[in-house]
């Protein structure tokens, strides 16, 4: 399901204000060194739990994407909390953050952008959670600069060999 700012339900207006931030910590990420992507947890549409960006760069990580950094700076939350979030992600989730979105129940994600990369929307589809794609031009062209100047950052961070 693609939705544009002027299609956003009227439950939801607080998703472009928080998909900002989501966009901030991408900028922040790229700032650092790193890969363009950040996240937002945010609880009942008012509580921002967590935020991150992609460390992997930055921390030697394996695993520290966008995603999995918010979560884990969110900290220990009841499982109920996590299925009342949303979870705001500049970029389409890969396979692993897709897991930790099943993993807790996470019933509603916010992608800002998946054209240059697509992870795996559909099984989040099938297991029931609400996929949102805004379709943002600025984190479209931030994410498309970011791997024409650096191929191979990019491959690794996604799993991929370097051509």
């Amino acid at each position: 399901m693609h939705t544009s700012k002027e299609n956003l339900s009227t439950n939801h207006t607080s998703d472009l204000k928080f998909y900002q931030l989501a966009l901030d910590e991408a900028k922040k990420g790229l700032s650092e060194g790193g890969i363009p992507i950040g996240a937002l947890l945010v609880n009942n549409d008012q509580v921002i739990l967590g935020r991150g960006h992609n460390k992997r760069i930055q921390e030697k990580s394996a695993i520290k994407h966008g995603e999995t950094d918010c979560i884990e700076n969110a900290g220990r939350q009841k499982a109920t909390v996590y299925q009342q979030s949303t979870l705001y992600t500049t970029l389409s989730p890969c396979d692993m953050c897709t897991g930790t979105i099943l993993l807790y129940k996470i019933p509603r994600v916010v992608i800002g952008e998946n054209k240059n990369f697509k992870g795996n929307e559909a099984l989040l589809k099938s297991r029931g959670v609400e996929v949102i794609v805004l379709d943002n031009p600025e984190t479209i062209q931030m994410m498309e600069t970011f791997i024409q100047e650096n191929p191979k950052l990019w491959n690794e961070d996604i799993g991929e060999e370097s051509p």
